[in-house]
């Protein structure tokens, strides 16, 4: 990744952390979760409201570091209009980019900007912080198909 690209990255990452998209829970969600990262106190509560077998909206809520919350805010983008499978499959390429320690960037097709958060599977102690919402989805997610 060039050095310019990288700085975009980064400041995609800081922008979302402060100005951060569909942060807030709403009534009537079809599931929830809630997940802490132990190692840095980072914290989420992750809403999914379906519409028939679609993802209408994801919301969330919590409090952590600008990986955290940037990458929050961008699941709750990639999200919207999926099918559960749909879902679960981007999480699993985005797992999978984040455990890579960097030999793997995120597919921009399948998850859009959450390419911007490729760097961080260089840093092992930070792919948690990545990872949170994600984790908090696929335990929702998980929710409803149980139901």
């Amino acid at each position: 990744m060039s050095d310019a690209m990288g700085s975009l990255y980064q400041e995609l990452i800081l922008d979302l952390s402060r100005y951060p998209r569909n942060k807030g829970l709403q009534d009537g969600a079809d599931a929830s979760a809630h997940e802490i990262n132990p190692t840095c106190g980072d914290e989420i509560t992750l809403q999914v409201h379906l519409e028939g077998e679609r993802i209408r909206a994801v919301r969330w809520a919590g409090d952590g570091c600008a990986i955290s919350q940037a990458s929050a805010s961008i699941l709750t983008d990639v999200a919207v209009g999926l099918t559960l499978s749909e879902l679960q499959e981007r999480i699993e390429a985005f797992r999978t980019a984040m455990r890579s320690r960097g030999k793997i960037q995120p597919d921009e097709e399948l998850l859009g900007d959450a390419v911007a958060l490729g760097g961080v599977s260089r840093y092992p102690a930070r792919v948690k912080c990545a990872m949170l919402a994600w984790v908090a989805a696929e335990s929702a997610a998980s929710r409803v198909a149980a139901v």
